[in-house]
């Protein structure tokens, strides 16, 4: 897959361009039915299948208070598109003069005459240009007038419900990973990086690796979570939590600490993927250090069987 940085490097080709828009924040169920739907209409066609992002997330550079967190990162999610068969990523940078742009001034400028776009894919709900004005019905009126065709992805549902980047968030905030896992169409993952923390978790016999990870990244709710850690292109079974310490403090910041199971070694600085499978149980103020200890241990023996 080509990735681009910029809309102006694209370079028109004799092949149709079949081009999908949107954020695509977790390349969710939803996401993937139409990415997929633009990749087998430019394999039908011997033509380009592509997607146009704009990065980062416009809420955050117009409202950043109201921004959202985001389910991956940025080179995850290209990643992901890879994976899909898409033959060109554009990320282009989205800024305040952008903001301004009408939905005939994108389409025109960027869709028709950068692009050269044969045919556009875009969700029920996509919006585009100032203010969101631009809706699927005006971009199948304006690609008619422009020359090309647009196609529109109906709702896809998972289990009875919408599959939407907005539920995820909330899914993963309540805990509820195997859902979440369900709409994503894969495991949640977080990635970071390992830093130094406490060293508590040796003394209690359970030593515990702190991560570090974007602030820009949603992380599932407080509680103990059963996951794998993929450290060196290894996996190993691990368990996660994610909370303020309440044994030992009053008033802790959120940490996420993972103890690696059946791992020895020194894995400060690393750069790590941390897969959740299943939340085990909330976080919970211990009576003394020894009944910490033995539910740490009972947590072990659960995150062994729930990744097995």
């Amino acid at each position: 897959m080509e990735l681009l940085f910029d809309v102006d490097c694209f370079k028109k080709s004799d092949r149709a361009l079949y081009l999908a828009l949107g954020n695509f924040d977790g390349i969710h169920m939803g996401h993937k039915e139409l990415i997929n739907r633009a990749v087998s209409h430019a394999q039908a066609n011997q033509g380009i299948s592509a997607a146009f992002i704009f990065e980062p997330h416009p809420i955050k550079v117009l409202r950043p208070e109201k921004a959202p967190k985001m389910l991956i990162t940025a080179e995850r999610k290209a990643h992901l598109l890879k994976e899909l068969g898409l033959d060109i990523l554009i990320y282009q940078e989205f800024t305040r003069d952008i903001s301004y742009w009408t939905p005939e001034h994108f389409a025109r400028e960027i869709l028709a005459d950068k692009l050269a776009a044969r045919e556009v894919f875009v969700g029920f709900n996509y919006s585009f240009g100032h203010k969101g004005q631009g809706t699927p019905e005006l971009l199948r009126v304006l690609g008619k007038d422009l020359g090309f065709g647009v196609q529109v992805i109906p709702p896809v549902e998972v289990q009875g419900h919408l599959v939407s980047s907005s539920l995820i968030r909330q899914l993963l905030k309540n805990g509820d990973i195997p859902n979440a896992a369900a709409m994503l169409g894969y495991e949640p993952m977080l990635q970071a990086q390992v830093v130094p923390g406490e060293n508590r978790g040796a003394s209690l016999g359970f030593p515990t690796a702190n991560l570090k990870f974007s602030e820009d990244l949603i992380i599932p709710g407080p509680g103990v979570y059963a996951a794998r850690i993929i450290i060196d292109q290894k996996v190993y079974k691990s368990v996660v939590n994610i909370g303020t310490k309440p044994t030992f403090h009053d008033n802790y910041p959120l940490t996420v600490e993972v103890h690696i199971i059946d791992f020895s070694g020194d894995v400060y600085g690393a750069e790590i993927e941390l897969v959740f499978v299943r939340k085990i149980r909330d976080e919970k103020k211990f009576a003394s250090i020894q009944e910490l200890v033995e539910q740490i241990g009972k947590d072990r023996e659960q995150a062994i069987d729930i990744t097995s």
